[in-house]
């Protein structure tokens, strides 16, 4: 089956094109599943409003517009909606309240900060770090989210931009991925990453996965329905994915209800 659970909208303030161009490129190029995971609004604690995600106000429209255009294309297309969550500490029992009270069918696990987002000693994990702290508290952080159960899968797990000793980093990390294979949680090899030419996906990581046999899923993160015209890049990604890198992606995707 050809797949992608990864999908963003305007509503995150940092992705373009309507949720139904997103649907009609999807159809074109031959996916079968279509899952739509716009980043989750948190229920914060004071006045703080995120730059990246959409404000809980929000989630129900996003919501009735997918379901519409699920039943719009249905027999085209399977079209699943959720969010990409992150684990925040201090608002996970508010959080969880909240999305009791929405009609999702899943939630991904993507950890992009430290601590809590509104926090001054929250730090972005994408910023190159030398400090072992950081390293450790996005581990626990995530491991944390992923032994609660919610999640379908963990996305971009090496986004971490850990720069320091070689040593540390193959060993905390393999801590980790033996952690997230006896949970039987999958990781997520990132399209978006891979077609931006960044950090990530890295493959000093993804060797260390192959070692620990984690499962692995594609996704492709779209902030753009045009990402999906990109068959020939993706080709030539899962051909590294398998031939380089000894790593054969799971051919379908099992969604986990997170309640």
């Amino acid at each position: 089956m050809k797949y992608n659970i990864h999908t963003h909208t305007v509503r995150c303030f940092h992705a373009e094109g309507s949720d139904e161009e997103y649907v009609e490129s999807a159809i074109k190029n031959g996916y079968e599943l279509l899952g739509f995971s716009d980043h989750c609004p948190y229920i914060y604690e004071d006045d703080y409003v995120s730059h990246m995600r959409m404000t809980p106000d929000d989630a129900e429209d996003y919501i009735s517009s997918i379901r519409y255009l699920r039943d719009k294309y249905k027999g085209k297309i399977d079209i699943k909606v959720g969010f990409e969550m992150e684990w925040y500490p201090k608002l996970i029992d508010k959080q969880k309240d909240f999305l009791k009270t929405l009609d999702i069918d899943y939630l991904i696990l993507g950890q992009h900060f430290t601590e809590n987002e509104f926090e001054a000693g929250s730090i972005y994990v994408g910023s190159k770090t030398r400090r072992i702290k950081v390293l450790d508290r996005y581990i626990e952080q995530l491991l944390d989210g992923a032994k609660s159960g919610m999640f379908t899968y963990v996305c971009h797990p090496d986004l971490i931009n850990y720069v320091g000793s070689k040593k540390i980093y193959e060993a905390k990390i393999l801590n980790m991925l033996d952690e997230l294979k006896k949970l039987g949680l999958p990781l997520e090899y990132n399209f978006y990453g891979y077609s931006d030419d960044r950090w990530y996906p890295s493959d000093r990581f993804w060797l260390l996965a192959r070692e620990v046999g984690n499962d692995v899923v594609i996704g492709m993160d779209a902030h753009t329905p045009t990402l999906f015209d990109e068959e020939e890049l993706r080709e030539k990604m899962i051909a590294h994915v398998t031939d380089d890198l000894g790593i054969t992606p799971l051919e379908e995707v099992k969604l986990i209800k997170p309640f």
